[in-house]
């Protein structure tokens, strides 16, 4: 699962990211790697993987991760293809959720493309170009089910009509994913045809070190703008957060942040919601060969939890043995949660909780 930071140009993609992929960033144990220039593999920040860690002493630890890709940044008429448009479009279509980077700061030294500071303008601008290309896709996909529906198909009909539905919120400025449709017609409708502005979708609002905690006047009116949306809107002072990264010693980084008000990097706030906004969660083994967080779609069953493991686990799954986080870490070990009572069996019915701690019988 990828989450892409959009934006356009000079707003503070590439300086995030640089945050994001620098090891400095939470904690010495905070790594990162570069699959391909654009491309990181980033840790989620867990206070709870630390706890089972101090708790098992194993080992050795293995975080959840996110993949956040950096893209382009974007120009009017790149639906039409100007600037990197179309191979913006085609990066931001292989993302799952989108992180977009708005600036929410007055300074002179930094060109914007626009002449003025104005981050409701530039959503429309980037919001109306990808509602552009999707526009595009939704007309060619209309094009083909026309001709069925005339014929009498019923499914080319009840198609037909989600078609329209989405060209006209499109053409009236509405993104897809402040469309309402029936469960049945979205997933058999619109989620095939992957539309860009059907992701889910949180707005970084990027601010000088000032108001890092409470943000300013431009931050206000981009969370007016989005209330209806049902988009996370998050704060973060990018150019401060990369000061930060430069400093080599974890407790000087500790200083500068609660010299402007923070108990943690913003970057880490903003790697959580992005799991979150991909629509995961954790569960974790805990062992004493390693204590690991393990990545799951929210709704997963136990044996969907097994498969992320080894697809072995999953075909010969038998049952699970549970233990709620909170259990885990008042009892302070498997075995007195045992003795406890605690530890529950589940079938291959159990939706996995965040944060269980779980262990799988299976046999193939």
């Amino acid at each position: 699962m990828k989450a892409g930071i959009v934006g356009l140009p000079n707003v503070g993609k590439s300086t995030l990211f640089n945050c994001l992929s620098n090891a400095k960033a939470q904690s010495a144990n905070f790594p990162f790697c570069t699959i391909e220039p654009n491309i990181g593999v980033v840790n989620v920040p867990d206070p709870r993987l630390a706890k089972l860690e101090e708790l098992v002493n194993p080992e050795k630890v293995v975080p959840a991760t996110v993949e956040i890709v950096d893209i382009a940044g974007l120009v009017k008429g790149a639906s039409k293809g100007e600037g990197l448009g179309n191979q913006f479009l085609a990066n931001i279509r292989e993302t799952d959720a989108i992180l977009h980077v708005l600036r929410c700061f007055d300074n002179d030294n930094i060109v914007h493309v626009d002449g003025s500071i104005d981050p409701i303008r530039d959503k429309e601008t980037i919001d109306m170009e990808l509602q552009l290309k999707d526009l595009e896709t939704a007309e060619k996909k209309l094009d083909k089910v026309k001709r069925a529906a005339k014929t009498g198909n019923k499914e080319a009909q009840a198609e037909e009509a989600v078609l329209l539905k989405i060209k006209e919120g499109l053409e009236a400025g509405t993104s897809i994913r402040a469309l309402e449709f029936s469960d049945e017609d979205y997933a058999e409708y619109v989620k095939p045809l992957q539309f860009i502005t059907d992701k889910p979708v949180m707005y970084v609002c990027n601010v000088d070190e000032g108001a890092a905690t409470t943000g300013n006047a431009y931050v206000e009116k981009v969370r007016e703008t989005v209330k209806n949306e049902n988009a996370e809107v998050l704060v973060l002072a990018v150019g401060t957060e990369a000061d930060i990264n430069e400093l080599e010693d974890y407790e000087e980084r500790q200083m500068f942040l609660e010299d402007i008000g923070l108990d943690e990097p913003g970057s880490a706030k903003l790697i959580r919601s992005a799991y979150k906004l991909l629509n995961q969660q954790t569960y974790f083994t805990a062992g004493v060969k390693e204590v690991r967080a393990w990545t799951v779609t929210v709704g997963s069953t136990a044996p969907q939890a097994a498969g992320v493991i080894h697809t072995d686990f999953e075909k010969g799954f038998i049952r699970a043995e549970v233990i709620a986080y909170d259990d885990y870490v008042s009892y302070g070990s498997e075995a007195k949660v045992k003795e406890a009572g605690k530890m529950r069996v589940e079938g291959k019915n159990y939706i996995v909780k965040d944060g269980d701690v779980m262990h799988f019988l299976f046999n193939v």
